[in-house]
Order: structure tokens, then sequence, then C-alpha cells
């Protein structure tokens, strides 16, 4: 998925308007204007469409973790200069404060499996013999389970099925 992709969906999910979109940026230290949000959120054949840098999107999803959870004192995370979907799957866990069972609630809403141990691979360090590269796939339905819960309200699915 790219940048600007992660940026729309967040944006949809949350129902964030320009001037939320804007203090969330604005939480993580970096002033953006109107216009930026709206060219990185345009459709990739539009003329006025800019790409989202890494460090954009990291920005963002710091300024989210700050309005989420509280600004941290001291110094603020310095954002990547590089982001994989591994990193962007970690920043949306911490400003949700989601557990590994939410999260694999989540993605159940969206109808896509997946075990602990194989969620957990993707929070390990690159260079742990257990690390799991994010594919575009598991993050494409975490958002979209993300969508159904946040912004469809759509109830997770019992567990069990208990019988008469």
């Amino acid at each position: 998925m790219t940048n600007n992709d992660v940026l729309r969906r967040i944006r949809f999910i949350f129902d964030f308007n320009d001037k939320t979109m804007i203090k969330i940026f604005a939480a993580a230290d970096l002033s953006v204007s109107r216009d930026d949000i709206s060219n990185w959120l345009k459709k990739d054949d539009d003329d006025a469409f800019q790409n989202c840098p890494d460090v954009t999107l990291a920005t963002f999803l710091n300024g989210l973790i700050n309005e989420k959870r509280g600004k941290k004192e001291g110094e603020q995370p310095v954002p990547e200069k590089r982001l994989n979907n591994n990193t962007v799957l970690r920043k949306l866990k911490i400003a949700l404060n989601l557990k590994a069972e939410d999260m694999l609630e989540i993605l159940s809403l969206a109808e896509f499996r997946l075990s602990k141990h194989e969620l957990s691979a993707f929070f390990r360090k690159q260079d742990h013999q257990h690390y799991r590269v994010c594919k575009d796939q598991v993050l494409r339905n975490f958002l979209q389970g993300l969508q159904l819960k946040y912004r469809d309200g759509v109830a997770p699915k019992p567990k069990y099925q208990w019988k008469s």
C-alpha cells in the first residue's frame, strides 16, 4: 500500500476533517497546510496529486499516537525516514491502545485469519529469527477491519457459539 492510501483510509475510518488532520500533524510538531493534505488525499491520476513521503506519514502516525494517548513528556520520537507496513501496523496498534487479541478480532471482522504467533512476528526486530514482513494484504485487511469497527459500527463476532 502507498502512504497516500494509508492516509486516505485512516482519514475515512475516523472521519477526520482537514482541521483535525492539521491538528494531528501539529501534535507531532509538523506544520502542514490544507493544500498539502488535499494534494496527498487526491487520486493518483489527478494533476495536483502529491506523493506522501515516508517521513510525513510517520509524523502523522506519531501525531495520531499523541492525540489518542496523550503527548508524553520530554523529547518527542523522531519520525522514521523509511516506513514499512510493520511500522505502520505497530504505530496504529499503539495509537489505538490495542492488544494482540484486539488486533486479531479486528482482522476477523475483515474475515482475515491470523494466529497470535503470526501477528507477534510482525512486531519483532528485523534481525530476529522469527521476524516476518507485513504484506500489503495484512495491512489492507487490518484497515478494513478498523473501518468495520469504528466507522460502520460492526460488532465483533462472538468467539464461541453456545448450543441450546
